[in-house]
C-alpha cells in the first residue's frame, strides 16, 4: 500500500509543480511590453496575447505596409486561415481589435482606436459618428409633393449626415467591458478595491471629476496586469 501511495505521489507531485510553473509563467505589464502583431478575434485572445498573425490573413496587401491593418479593417470581411489551415471568413465588425508594432487597437464605433493608457483599467479616445433620425433637410425638394400638404417635415427623407464626436472610454481588463469615461464608471471599476472606492466615494462631485485619472492610475499600480510569458 505504501509503495503504491509513494508511486502515485511520485507522479502527482511533478504534475502539480508543472502546473504551478505554468501559472507562474506570467509577465507583469510595463511600458516595454509588446503585444504580438495580428488580429484579436475576442477579448480572451487579447488577455492571452494570442492574435491571428498577419501571415495567416488572406489578402493581396503588403504585410509590411504601415497601413496594412488600416486597409484590411476597412473591408466588411476578413479571410484567415485557422489553426488547421482551413479558410474562415470573419466579419470585421465582430473583430475585437488588433496589434500593430506591439501596440493594441480596439474596435469601437466601427473604427479601430489605439489604447493609449494600458493597465487593469485602460483609457482610450475614440471618434464616434452618430446620426439623428429626426433630422431633415429644409432645402430638400420633391416635385411630387411640393404642392401637397404631404410636403412637410414628416414626409421628408431622413438625412444620412452624421455628427462625429471625440469621446473618452475606459476598458475593464478583467471583464472586457467598455465604459464611458465618467465618474459613475470610475466608481464602478474602483469597487474591486474597497479602500480606493471608499476614498473616491467620499469626494465631492467636482473633485471626483478632477481626480478620475489619478484614481485610475493608483488602482493600476495596486493591481498590475499580467500576460503569459510565452
Amino acid at each position: 500500500m505504501r509503495k503504491s501511495l509513494f508511486f502515485i505521489l511520485l507522479i502527482w507531485c511533478p504534475l502539480l509543480m508543472a502546473q504551478e510553473g505554468e501559472e507562474r509563467a506570467m509577465v507583469k505589464y510595463s511600458p516595454d511590453f509588446e503585444f504580438r502583431d495580428g488580429l484579436f478575434t475576442n477579448f480572451e485572445s487579447v488577455k492571452e496575447n494570442n492574435p491571428i498573425p498577419p501571415a495567416r490573413i488572406v489578402t493581396d496587401e503588403d504585410l509590411f505596409d504601415r497601413a496594412f491593418y488600416d486597409k484590411i479593417t476597412a473591408l466588411k470581411e476578413i479571410v484567415i486561415y485557422d489553426d488547421n489551415g482551413v479558410k474562415k471568413v470573419m466579419k470585421t465588425e465582430n473583430i475585437w481589435g488588433y496589434s500593430r508594432n506591439g501596440i493594441l487597437y480596439i474596435n469601437v464605433g466601427s473604427a479601430f482606436h489605439r489604447i493609449s493608457f494600458m493597465g487593469s483599467i485602460c483609457h482610450f479616445v475614440a471618434t464616434v459618428t452618430t446620426y439623428n433620425p429626426n433630422y431633415y433637410d429644409p432645402y430638400y425638394y420633391n416635385p411630387y409633393y411640393s404642392h401637397s400638404y404631404y410636403y412637410n417635415r414628416y414626409s421628408m427623407p431622413q438625412s444620412n449626415v452624421g455628427s462625429t464626436d471625440l469621446r473618452q472610454y475606459l476598458l475593464d481588463f478583467v471583464t472586457g467591458d467598455v465604459m464611458e469615461y465618467d465618474t459613475e464608471s470610475v466608481e464602478v471599476l474602483l469597487m474591486k478595491d474597497s479602500e480606493l472606492a471608499d476614498e473616491y466615494h467620499a469626494l465631492r462631485n467636482r473633485k471626483k471629476k478632477q481626480m478620475k485619472f489619478v484614481f485610475i492610475r493608483r488602482f493600476n499600480e495596486k493591481h498590475p496586469l499580467y500576460f503569459p510569458a510565452n
